[in-house]
């Protein structure tokens, strides 16, 4: 059940970043729904690696095959099975490595528990990973933007150097315009530098992702163990180097209740809140409001640096860590933030279709 995520609408992940493929099956997606392939690989490709000179030369096609679950292009409301098949792995970049546990990576907690791990990068535990989730992610967005809901993500900070105005400030058009995908074309300038510096250094830095749901109606959400923030926190810490999660005003607690909190009014017979501290979400339930959130990465542990650790035998090695990594992972990390969100919003949308039959 670990490999599976949502209830109503349900992504199973498989694969490995060092084996044939990675892929995964989508169960619960409705019948007759005409899929846009074209947006489904443009999804994919913004996640791709060798996008540019800020992310790693793993230079992987990255093609989607379809294997169940269309016919004449539009779902049958069967599961719907795709593959991204790996092209350029180079395991031998993992060989002098197999037998030591990386600094701050998943070899030593997967040994422990499974008794062995696939060495060849990360197997299992790799952001690789995620292949699965952009694909499945990009059929719920167009579930979604058939409601009128829209999800667009960007990076916000890279290390010290933030994109901090309020997110209704930004033209959300000029993300996709630079490679770290921040919605400040300026401040892009400054993270793509600081990037390329870390990078020259063969260390690796990390930031802020902020994410806003527009046009999400209210009631998604369930009351107490199954609440609309909850999912999406669940969501975005499942999320390869997430170390933190925050909605809404988060952890600006500096401030009184009477400045903060949303007043309520009647705009034209429609009941909205004239602030959106809660970040669209009250009592677990989203309100009709903007939803927005923020998702912290860490620097990406493999770092081209000689490093101390021990091995499985428990005796200390010095180390370097070879292979084509992510100095930074914020701008391929965009399009995952926005994935995962995608499919809580559509799982709860189905959800409450459900309760309400």
């Amino acid at each position: 059940m670990s490999n599976s995520f949502g209830q109503a609408f349900r992504l199973t992940s498989f694969g490995e970043s060092h084996g044939r493929g990675v892929g995964g099956i989508i169960d619960g997606c409705p019948a007759g729904v005409a899929l846009d392939l074209d947006f489904i690989q443009a999804e994919l490709n913004r996640r791709r690696p060798g996008q540019s000179s800020l992310t790693t030369s793993r230079d992987e096609p990255d093609v989607v095959e379809f294997l169940s679950g269309l016919f004449e292009g539009k779902t049958t409301g069967t599961p719907i099975a795709f593959c991204v098949w790996n092209a350029k792995q180079r395991s031998g970049d993992y060989d002098a490595m197999k037998d030591l546990f990386r600094p701050s990576h998943a070899d030593y907690t997967y040994y422990h528990k499974y008794g062995l791990r696939d060495n060849r990068g990360g197997g299992r535990s790799s952001a690789r990973e995620t292949v699965a989730r952009v694909v499945a992610g990009a059929v719920a967005k167009q579930l979604l933007k058939d409601l009128g809901i829209t999800i667009t993500a960007y990076t916000s900070q890279v290390g010290p150097i933030k994109a901090d105005k309020p997110y209704a400030s930004y033209d959300f058009s000029t993300i996709e315009q630079n490679p770290v995908r921040c919605a400040d074309p300026e401040v892009a300038i400054k993270m793509a530098e600081l990037i390329t510096s870390v990078k020259a250094k063969g260390d690796t830095i990390g930031g802020v992702v902020t994410c806003v749901v527009q046009g999400a109606p209210v009631g998604l959400g369930q009351p107490v163990f199954n609440k609309l923030h909850a999912a999406l926190g669940s969501a975005m810490l499942s999320i390869n180097a997430v170390k933190g999660f925050e909605y809404g005003m988060g952890f600006d607690v500096d401030h009184f209740g009477s400045e903060v909190n949303d007043v309520f009014y009647n705009d034209n017979g429609l009941i909205r809140t004239r602030t959106n501290y809660s970040g669209g979400i009250q009592g677990g339930i989203s309100n009709g409001e903007d939803i927005y959130f923020r998702v912290a990465f860490k620097p990406v542990a493999t770092i081209l640096m000689e490093q101390q650790t021990v091995n499985k035998q428990g005796e200390p090695v010095t180390f370097k860590a070879h292979g084509r990594h992510d100095p930074c992972v914020l701008p391929r990390a965009v399009p995952v933030v926005e994935a995962m969100a995608a499919l809580v919003l559509i799982d709860m949308y189905l959800l409450n279709n459900a309760n309400q039959a």
